[in-house]
């Protein structure tokens, strides 16, 4: 297994091999991010707080859209990971952002 990608050199790529046995888990935490993200409320009750936590949680769902389009071509992909993990903090989950950017070492356990 290589860390060089046809796409972007800073995301990892996953065997075939890996990526079938791994698939079950890899869209478990995919699927709860989403989930999770989905179910958080502004932080305050004024239209701006309104916008910024849509704008947040449609960055953390498009995270996760990158990651499943990596995931299908072999590659956990970094910017999808970033992106995510990024509004995720801004949401105030950071443990579900940490456990997200633990799918860069799916493949080494």
């Amino acid at each position: 297994m290589t860390d060089n990608a046809p796409n972007n050199t800073s995301d990892k790529t996953i065997d075939a091999n890996d990526r079938a046995r791994l698939d079950q888990i890899f869209m478990q935490v995919i699927l709860d991010v989403q989930a999770q993200a989905q179910q958080t409320q502004p932080a305050q009750a004024s239209n701006l707080a309104a916008m910024f936590h849509k704008e947040l949680v449609t960055d953390a769902l498009q995270g996760c859209a990158m990651l499943i389009a990596g995931w299908n071509q072999g590659v956990i992909d970094e910017a999808g990971l970033t992106r995510s993990a990024k509004a995720l903090r801004g949401l105030e989950l950071p443990e579900l952002a940490a456990r997200l950017e633990r799918l860069r070492q799916i493949d080494e356990a």
